[in-house]
């Protein structure tokens, strides 16, 4: 046993500083004892070892990622068509999108999941564990394509989502910090933006009608002008005039005045932490702000409808025209107001136009991923950009593969992957790989609850098939949501050691019997891509079959029956309940022309119902609609089901007291 340790604290001295070679493929550290005279238990055992005692920073360390130019050149990136960032991440320019217009796609696959639990599923790796197995193991091209994740989760109580053991992306730290600074962009735009609406208010409420008029149109060099987005709001306001001397007394009054409703105003500031504290604020207090005074709140950054938008966008044009639609307030005639009207799409744009290029980084085993967008699935539509796809689709070609996640459960992420993202996108998706874990089938159940941190109790690491096979009604309801769509299902079963050889068989068989295409054990998080073959080939297999994919309503539905829909065939409620105010809010939309829009819910992730703690598939509940608001500019209506906070609070013991910083290598130690 002294020799082993002995081994291994050699093994990590060499995994943190051996460089590979850049076409070497990736080997696992423990590999050494290949070479050593010992039995092959012996190596087995090492193995083991190092798996479940390295944290994933550590793991992600241990390898040496190709430079980010040989990865591009590797996939078939043109030298300018990218711009690196460091050694290990570039952004791809959209002009690619042009030069491969005439390439076929390849097949689209959608990562989504059972609902989720405080034991995890693992939809991440599965993600990253099934390319390194289609592309480092099958040899056939493949993609990743994941969301960016929020600092929020990093540092409060997830930790980060760049997948786990060896299937994961790295640099992991990178990957989970700041990255490429895309949501630092969206957090600038965004509040620019709310800047831009309360400082109008101010100036409207204390300016006459010709006072604001110079100021908007101002005389410079003599001459006066409009810009071009003034010339634009003039043209909407219908005054066909582009001499700011010709304006009539009425026309200035119409085109200076916005008239905003302070209380209509849905547009937020953002920051990308959790912070309880700012869900309700006062702004205005200072007496520089003359008595304008209203309350307010914070959302996290991810939430913003800017990073929606970023999301859902095809082009950069598409992402100004997108931009200048948002919806920020009601005028005192009910009327929307935009940030076009604000004169602020420009800017905004400015801001973002770096944001919108995907970002390129590698697994473990040095394929390529994209990291891009990063919505979050409850309060928005959960799902990395239609932009990152389109491009990983034309560069893996006819027959190679796109992976992509949705964010939480299959009800919640998937169903908006479909409803809203594919029509966005025009995309057809090919395969649903929904993942499970023995583990959190047995909380759906009926299992005892779980508190982070706390040890397992002895029904989630003993086998008990009974607790398994009531559990898996949750699998089986998420496996028909996808039918609805009309999409093969490829069920992942995510295998931990403390799972029975007859508890991985029998959700297996449930799966199966359920109408998935296949149901497989993996591996990938101890094995890597080794251990995601059989799912890669069961998904190969899969994107073979012929597809009848369909949305689930059609747009021309009134807004509350798509509600319905939703709630009804999807979560399995009995019914709706419209409060007053989301009535009110349904009414005011459809009347402003925005009826035909899709429905992002903002709901619970951790029930199929509004009730966090209904694990399992809740049935006969009445789900209550709070309010209605609307994403103009990312093009959907987004319900709030229940009570829904769009800013998160740190737990009792974050994440953030296991991270750390290493003065001396400046590694970053903690991280998860």
């Amino acid at each position: 046993m002294c020799f082993l340790l002995k081994c291994m604290c050699y093994m990590h001295f060499l995994g943190g500083r051996r460089r590979k070679t850049q076409t070497e493929t990736f080997i696992p550290i423990c590999c050494c004892f290949v070479f050593c005279r010992r039995p092959p238990k012996l190596r087995q055992i090492s193995w083991l070892l190092f798996v479940f005692f390295s944290s994933d920073i550590e793991i992600s360390r241990a390898q040496s990622p190709k430079a980010v130019d040989v990865l591009a050149k590797e996939i078939g990136l043109l030298t300018d068509e990218i711009e690196i960032y460091g050694q290990t991440k570039a952004k791809v320019r959209l002009s690619l999108l042009e030069r491969l217009k005439d390439q076929p796609d390849g097949k689209y696959v959608l990562v989504a999941g059972i609902t989720p639990t405080p034991l995890g599923e693992g939809k991440s790796t599965v993600t990253i564990g099934l390319v390194q197995a289609l592309t480092a193991h099958l040899k056939i091209n493949s993609f990743a394509c994941l969301r960016q994740p929020s600092q929020g989760p990093t540092f409060g109580v997830k930790g980060g989502a760049a997948g786990g053991g060896y299937a994961q992306v790295i640099p992991m730290e990178e990957f989970n910090l700041h990255l490429t600074g895309d949501i630092h962009a969206i957090t600038a735009a965004n509040n620019l933006l709310a800047a831009a609406i309360d400082a109008r208010i101010l100036h409207e409420n204390t300016q006459s009608d010709k006072a604001l008029y110079n100021r908007l149109v101002p005389v410079v060099k003599g001459v006066r002008g409009f810009s071009s987005i003034q010339l634009a709001r003039l043209r909407r306001l219908g005054i066909n005039k582009t001499d700011p001397e010709t304006l009539t007394e009425e026309e200035i009054s119409r085109f200076v005045r916005l008239d905003i409703d302070p209380s209509t105003i849905t547009w937020q500031r953002v920051v990308d932490t959790n912070d309880r504290f700012l869900r309700k604020i006062t702004i205005g207090q200072a007496n520089t702000e003359k008595g304008f005074v209203r309350q307010a709140q914070f959302d996290i950054a991810v939430a913003s409808e800017i990073m929606a938008i970023l999301a859902l966008t095809t082009s950069l044009e598409d992402m100004k025209e997108r931009l200048g639609k948002i919806v920020v307030a009601n005028d005192k005639k009910g009327e929307p107001v935009t940030a076009e009207d604000l004169g602020v799409t420009g800017a905004l744009a400015v801001l973002m136009k770096d944001a919108i290029k995907p970002t390129l980084m590698q697994t473990l085993e040095g394929t390529p991923v994209f990291v891009h967008a990063g919505p979050f699935a409850n309060i928005a539509h959960g799902n990395s950009s239609i932009l990152a796809d389109k491009i990983a689709l034309k560069l893996v070609g006819e027959k190679g593969f796109v992976v992509t996640e949705a964010g939480f459960g299959a009800d919640i992420g998937m169903e908006k992957f479909f409803n809203i993202k594919c029509r966005a996108s025009g995309l057809v998706p090919s395969v649903v790989v929904l993942v499970a874990t023995v583990r959190a089938l047995k909380m759906h159940g009926g299992g005892p609850s779980v508190s982070a941190g706390a040890p397992l109790k002895k029904e989630y690491t003993e086998e008990n098939l009974q607790l398994v096979a009531d559990g898996c009604c949750n699998l089986q309801k998420q496996i028909q949501i996808a039918q609805l769509f009309g999409v093969p299902v490829v069920v992942a079963l995510n295998v931990f050691k403390t799972d029975s050889p007859a508890e991985v068989d029998l959700v297996c068989k449930i799966a199966k019997q359920s109408g998935a295409f296949d149901a497989v054990p993996c591996n990938h998080w101890s094995d890597g891509g080794r251990g995601a073959v059989k799912l890669a080939q069961a998904v190969e297999k899969a994107a073979n079959q012929k597809s009848s994919f369909k949305y689930l309503y059609s747009l021309e539905l009134p807004i509350a029956e798509k509600i319905k829909t939703i709630a009804q065939k999807v979560y399995g409620a009995q019914d709706i309940e419209l409060s007053p105010a989301a009535q009110s809010q349904i009414d005011r939309y459809t009347r402003q022309g925005f009826g035909k829009l899709p429905i992002c819910m903002a709901k619970t992730h951790l029930s199929l119902s509004h009730q966090p703690e209904k694990k399992g598939v809740p049935t006969g509940f009445i789900l209550p609609i709070s309010d209605v608001r609307a994403s103009i500019g990312a093009g959907f209506i987004y319900p709030l089901v229940g009570t829904m906070s769009t800013m998160p609070g740190l737990p009792t013991r974050p994440c953030f007291y296991d991270i750390d910083l290493d003065p001396v290598t400046e590694e970053v130690k903690g991280l998860f």
